[in-house]
């Protein structure tokens, strides 16, 4: 089993390109952000904050129960905080129990076609079990985990962590 999942993070297909970029490692003229490949380290380390960088960029975790948007009710979209794309709408945000922000989809899903969602999937093993990580589709940012335990009619659970996210309130 080992050797089967060596192999498979080894695909190019689990590894998707961040979209809009040349692969020059240039400007993304339609989000007027950096693509992951052309953003150093150090430029990350600039840009945010030492727990935003742990959990982004080093598949960190956000203490439970600890997250400003936990218990947020406002109307309005939940963005990528490291290039600010759009992720998941407070719409489809609800109360888990499990001390991180839920959501039953992904904002830009339409049934169960996520092609037009700002969000991957990604296989993750790290924690000893299979899990699906999921990561920002423009600048491969961590962003938390999908679990098939959710509410109805979607039985999903995006368990996401708030410093990996910008909430922007909705205007009146």
């Amino acid at each position: 089993m080992a050797l089967l999942l060596r192999a498979l993070r080894g695909l190019r297909f689990l590894r998707a390109p961040a979209l809009g970029c040349s692969g020059s490692g240039g400007w993304d003229a339609g989000s007027l952000t950096k693509c992951k490949s052309s953003v150093s380290k150090d430029e990350w380390l600039k840009k945010l904050t030492p727990e935003q960088f742990h959990v982004t960029r080093e598949k960190g975790t956000e203490p439970p129960f600890s997250g400003i948007y936990l218990n947020n009710k406002e109307t309005g979209m939940y963005h990528c905080v490291c290039c600010d794309s759009p992720l998941f709408s407070s719409e489809k945000k609800y109360c888990s129990g499990t001390g991180w922000p839920s959501f039953t989809e992904a904002h830009g899903t339409s049934g169960s076609d996520e092609s037009h969602a700002g969000i991957l999937r990604r296989p993750d093993t790290s924690s000893g079990s299979v899990r699906t990580e999921v990561v920002c589709k423009q600048c491969e940012a961590h962003l938390g985990h999908v679990f098939p335990d959710g509410p109805g009619p979607t039985s999903q659970r995006f368990c996401i962590n708030s410093v990996a996210l910008n909430f922007k309130p909705s205007k009146p």
